[in-house]
């Protein structure tokens, strides 16, 4: 079995064994707060271990960071862009899991030199995966997909701004609001790129990058024909010292953001850490 199904059918079982079981069911000592605003849960804690496991035997020597581990060891994220990496996200999305609601996921990505090779996006309620290698396309349940631009009379673009400041917010979605109608993220990275592959967003931009949540999305969606930067045009890589990412699903729709968009408006730290 090639490494891309081994990782699907690790990513497969893990949903079904750990993260399916506990939607809707956690006991409260179950759920931990993470501080900033962020949640954890037993089913991040056991998928990741069970995600790592499964990827050091398909891969033996091959360093790996999960988001999970990071948290108790930042030191993992030192020098994230040199070498070959396997990132893991458990369960994207976990504030809405914990909720009772979807969407969340699970994300995984291969990564050289800090540049996305292979990524895997896992919906476990749904069962759809996401999934892309570089230079071989973008697939969605093994099928070949493209970029579905809409045509409508405004463009939609979902901003991740939570993290920004009220009043840096609120003039980045004032001036993106002049081109395009807004829609909110769905706090969950493994949902945000899926809808701007199929068409139901045509743009979106995040300040926090941490690694997990944008490898695997970034790749899908440039293999599918859209387009992945930094706030600075720069392409999206792993570990780059320039700042947010800006997501479109045609060059046209991109240059459109850009254009409404000034640069400063933006701030000029990304939340890498």
């Amino acid at each position: 079995m090639s490494l891309y199904r081994q990782v699907a059918t690790l990513m497969r079982s893990v949903a079904t064994d750990i993260i399916v079981p506990r939607f809707r069911t956690l006991a409260t000592h179950e759920i931990a707060d993470k501080g900033a605003g962020e949640i954890v849960t037993s089913a991040d804690h056991d998928s990741e271990a069970a995600l790592r496991d499964g990827l050091a035997r398909f891969d033996p020597g091959t360093r790996i960071v999960g988001e999970e581990a990071c948290e108790a060891e930042p030191g993992l994220l030192d020098d994230i862009g040199s070498g070959r990496v396997w990132l893991i996200d458990p369960l994207d999305g976990t504030a809405n899991f914990a909720a009772g609601r979807e969407p969340f996921g699970m994300m995984i990505a291969l990564v050289e030199d800090g540049v996305p090779i292979a990524g895997w996006m896992l919906d476990p309620v749904s069962g759809r995966l996401c999934a892309a290698v570089r230079g071989e396309g973008a697939t969605i349940d093994n099928a070949p997909v493209r970029v579905q631009p809409q045509d409508r009379p405004l463009p939609v673009a979902s901003l991740g701004t939570q993290f920004m400041d009220v009043e840096r917010r609120t003039a980045v979605h004032a001036a993106v609001e002049t081109a395009f109608v807004l829609e909110a993220i769905p706090r969950c990275a493994a949902e945000s790129y899926p809808r701007l592959v199929l068409g139901r967003n045509d743009v979106a931009l995040f300040q926090r990058i941490l690694p997990w949540d944008h490898a695997p999305g970034a790749l899908f969606l440039t293999e599918a024909g859209g387009v992945a930067t930094h706030w600075d045009g720069a392409p999206y890589r792993v570990g780059s010292p320039s700042t947010g990412i800006l997501l479109a699903n045609s060059g046209k729709a991109y240059d459109r953001l850009r254009n409404a968009l000034p640069l400063s408006l933006l701030p000029t730290v990304s939340h890498q850490d």
